[in-house]
């Protein structure tokens, strides 16, 4: 009964000690520019840039950061990979999105530089823009002459949520948005209070209340989808870091070295990390004597692959390029791992 008591104390904790400290001054302003993406920037916008006749500089390049744009979760990037990959652009932009667009995403890289640190938020978006690219390239040669098994002139994307206003209206609202994150995560209240009052102006300004209640309504779309599954690994976050002994982790992945990295990074592949929870729970690992480096490769490699994304990976690029892509994800992550806990 006292272990059992010791669990449930370890997760609540833990759950409240991550709540208090990154939901108000980092998760909140992620969730409300996650939105802003959703509601007025057009997917189309992006995913246009996919196409077979696009230049492959520019196709690789724009699909290596869209995670970003388009606010994707690893929720929503396997619909979206699939429409990539069957409206013909082929399966280089494809994979190369599908490996950095959870990582990258707004929520992602705030959360993870506001609860892991700066340096590991930065190097996780930094190689999962890096190693896409890579994978997507190695993906296209390897497979250079197999084509989509299905050819459309559009994929299945969003509908068009676009508003049409003047750039610069756009800038003062997405400047102001970031820097409100920025600056709360800093705990610099008067540039904080700035950028807030920017806001309010540019909503008053350059917005009409219809638009404004979808861009809430974004948000709390968001909020609902995101919120219970990361409150559950905050949870589970908590238990590990009780049940978990010490020396367990600092045996395996405690150094930076080759083989911790690719244990981490072929972990990450095996298990399943619902959206956002794969960061209190490498905190959880750090704390307990996890290296930096395995830390990384954890990161990168979680998101990107699990074993229910692979059944439905497997479903859409075959046994052959499903496994090449797993081989290469565990690869780059676990290289990443490696280079950054060098540094």
């Amino acid at each position: 009964m006292d272990f059992i008591i010791n669990l449930l104390a370890g997760g609540f904790s833990a759950l409240f000690e991550y709540l208090s400290a990154h939901v108000i001054a980092c998760l909140v302003p992620a969730f409300f520019i996650a939105g802003a993406i959703s509601a007025f920037l057009n997917p189309s916008i992006v995913t246009k840039y996919f196409g077979s006749n696009v230049n492959p500089f520019v196709s690789y390049s724009i699909a290596s950061v869209s995670g970003f744009i388009l606010a994707v979760c690893s929720c929503t990037v396997l619909p979206l990979f699939a429409g990539i990959y069957k409206r013909g652009g082929g399966i280089g932009p494809a994979v190369t999105f599908l490996y950095s667009g959870p990582a990258i995403s707004i929520l992602a890289v705030s959360l993870s530089a506001g609860v892991l640190g700066y340096d590991i938020g930065f190097a996780r978006a930094a190689f999962a823009i890096i190693f896409s690219i890579l994978i997507g390239l190695i993906m296209a040669y390897l497979f250079s002459k197999d084509k989509p098994a299905v050819s459309q002139p559009s994929a299945a994307l969003p509908a068009d949520t676009a508003h049409e206003r003047p750039m610069y209206q756009t800038l003062i609202y997405f400047g102001s948005l970031i820097a409100i994150l920025i600056f709360a995560s800093a705990n610099n209240i008067p540039t904080f209070l700035l950028a807030l009052l920017v806001l309010l102006f540019s909503l008053w300004r350059f917005f009409n209340m219809p638009q404004i209640k979808e861009w809430l309504s974004e948000t709390w779309r968001f909020v609902k989808l995101i919120s219970p599954w990361l409150i559950g690994g905050i949870f589970i976050a908590g238990v590990l870091k009780t049940l978990i002994p010490t020396d367990f982790i600092t045996s395996y992945v405690g150094s930076n070295n080759p083989i911790s990295n690719l244990i981490a990074s072929l972990s990450g592949a095996l298990l399943y990390f619902a959206t956002l929870t794969e960061v209190p729970i490498v905190k959880a690992f750090i704390d307990l004597g996890m290296a930096k480096g395995p830390a990384l490769a954890l990161l990168l490699s979680g998101p990107a692959v699990s074993l229910p994304s692979f059944l439905v990976i497997r479903k859409i690029l075959g046994n052959k390029k499903a496994f090449s892509y797993i081989g290469l994800v565990i690869l780059s992550s676990s290289l990443a791992g490696f280079i950054f806990g060098i540094f």
